[in-house]
This record gives structure tokens, sequence and C-alpha cells, in this order.
């Protein structure tokens, strides 16, 4: 999302006009669901993707025309081999699309780009709200859930309520709205910016993970560094949580400190927490260690157990860039619905 808006802050504040595709709606087996996003120039470059293959070929084609034309339109696929109306694809989905115009002589829209960009580093939970009438003329909104941020102001909240929800939902009607979480709420507090947290950054930013990053070492714990992470803070782990935001039952935190005492320091922290992940690196032995070393501060089992440890799904890989995928792997699944116990949460 953000590589999106930020292209499209570029080309507005350029001058150029660019069409952005956006999957409205889909059904079946599609590559990409709804609210995947590709931007497409006046010269054919892009930025996104809405799956690749022969859906976003054609899109590609159809959207410089329309940026050619100056205008919008809504566009049906099917992805099932041997239709006389398909794309030749046997996926066995279809997928609805609504190409947008892009006008860089509209000037509140920059405004708007600007804004949902700076939204997207928010923590903040905020929708992009479309409102399209029959012959594809559309308006944009951000909205929250309190009402409008910016934009499409002049609508029922009832209404627009219908499309604020987890995940991107579309009402037809006189008026078309659709509705996508821009944002999510949830930060990942990262303890440990060594290797593995340097190569885990960039993968949960690029996955729209909002990241701050916690290291008591200057040298680590340096923005220059970690460039995606929204925040990076140089404090002692045996009080950082008192020096953070509080941690929210929609955040992360995520253990990589270089020692043992260090990770038991910031697990005391943690489970004091209502996050809805925690998860601490190190071998089934440091993990048993650390868990001993719990039981005997006080803590019962039960919370013990919300630590998942060892860290990350086990796809086998033991470089700093293989586990740090593993980790973001398991983040996602947490994010998702899709975290399965697996019996070793504690190293068992």
């Amino acid at each position: 999302m953000k590589e999106v808006f930020s292209a499209l802050c570029r080309g507005l504040s350029a001058g150029q006009g660019t069409v952005l595709c956006s999957i409205i709606a889909s059904e079946g087996s599609t590559p990409r669901g709804s609210g995947a996003k590709m931007l497409v120039m006046a010269d054919g470059s892009t930025a996104g993707t809405i799956g690749g293959g022969a859906v976003e070929y054609r899109c590609t084609a159809l959207a410089k025309e329309l940026c050619r034309e100056k205008r919008s339109q809504f566009q049906s696929y099917r992805l099932s081999a041997g239709d006389i109306a398909d794309i030749g694809m046997i996926c066995g989905g279809n997928v609805e699309l609504f190409l947008q115009y892009l006008d860089p002589a509209d000037s509140g829209l920059l405004s708007l780009v600007e804004q949902a960009l700076s939204l997207l580093d928010s923590g903040r939970e905020v929708w992009l709200v479309i409102a399209i009438d029959g012959d594809s003329r559309w308006r944009w909104g951000l909205w929250d859930k309190n009402g409008p941020i910016a934009g499409l102001v002049d609508l029922p909240r009832e209404n627009v309520a219908e499309v604020l929800g987890s995940r991107p939902r579309l009402v037809k009607g006189d008026v078309t709205l659709y509705g996508e979480p821009l944002s999510r709420p949830g930060t990942v507090y990262l303890f440990g910016g060594g290797h593995v947290g340097r190569a885990l950054v960039p993968i949960l930013a690029l996955a729209d993970f909002r990241v701050v990053v916690c290291d008591q070492r200057p040298d680590a714990a340096s923005q220059e560094a970690l460039p995606q992470a929204a925040e990076v803070y140089c404090l002692p782990y045996e009080d950082a949580f008192a020096h953070l935001p509080p941690v929210t039952a929609a955040d992360y935190v995520v253990i990589m400190t270089p020692g043992h005492q260090a990770d038991f320091e910031v697990l005391r922290q943690a489970l004091a927490t209502p996050a809805r992940y925690i998860g601490c690196i190190g071998s089934r032995r440091k993990v048993a260690a650390t868990r001993e070393k719990l039981l005997a501060a006080g803590f019962p089992a039960e919370e013990i157990d919300r630590i998942w440890s060892p860290i990350g799904l086990p796809i086998g890989g033991d470089t700093p860039a293989e586990i740090a995928v593993s980790i973001a792997a398991q983040l996602i699944a947490c994010r998702s619905g899709h975290l399965e116990e697996r019996g070793n949460r504690h190293g068992g």
C-alpha cells in the first residue's frame, strides 16, 4: 500500500496523470483478493501488483488507454480456462476492478494522498472509502470509526459504516461504496536491532506492519540503520516499557535481545500487557531456561504459555534473512487469524 501511495504522490507532484487499478471484489480462486492495487503511469511503468499474469498484463494495457483518455472504468475478468469470455487462466475465479484516473489538476487530490501516506505510519485504524456513481465518477475519503477524517463528509455515517470492516467491502447502489482498511491497528515492538532485527524490519514494513525498534545499544538503535522503522528508541531493556507508548491488545512484541537476562527483562514487562502476540527468539535450551526463570519469578504457567518460542514458523532456514522471513510469516498468520497452536510455544 505504501509503495503505491508513495508513487502516486510523486506522480501527482510532478503533474503526471495515473490510473489506480484496484480489485474491489473477487470470488473463487484468484491470484490476489479485494484491496490489491497497482498504479499505472502514462508510460506503462507500474507500482504495486494485482497478481501478475494475464490479468495484470491486460489491466496495464487498459489503464494506459484510460490515462490517455482521462477517464475511469469498471472492468471484470474471468479466470477460468475454456470460457469464451475468459483470459485463459485456470485459477477458477472472477475479479472485478475499478480503474481510477487520477488527475493532477485536481487540487485536493494530492493533499488527500499525502494525508493517507501519513496515516499509513500512524498506527491508527483508518479506512480508504470510495464513492462511485453510475457513470464511474468517483470521490475519495479517509474515515475512522468516529467519522470522516478527510473527504466524503456529506455521506450518511450509517451508509459508510457498512464498508468499514476488517476486510475490503463493496456495497452497490445508486452510489456504490467501497471501503478498505488503509491502516490496520497494531504495532510490532521489536526488542533488539541486531542481524535478525535488521533483516526483519524491512520485511515487516513491506507487509504493511508498523514497526517500532528498541535497543539499549546506541549503534543498534539507529534510525539510519533501520529506515523502514516508524520509530527507533535507545533505552535500557529493564524499564523500556515505561518509556514506550502503552502496548495494546492489537500490538505484537518480538524479542531478540543479545542475552538471556535482557530477554527475561523484556518478557517480564511484555507479560503484563494485553499484546496479541509475544514471541522470543532462541534455542530450545535458552527458551526452557527463560521459562524456568519466569516461573521462579511468580508468573503462572498459563501466562508464560502466551509466549511463542522458539519464534517463527518452522521453514528450516538458519540465516538472519531466513529467520526473519519465518518470523514475519508467523506475524502475518497471527494478523490474519490463521496462527495455529503447534505445541512448540515454549520448546515442548
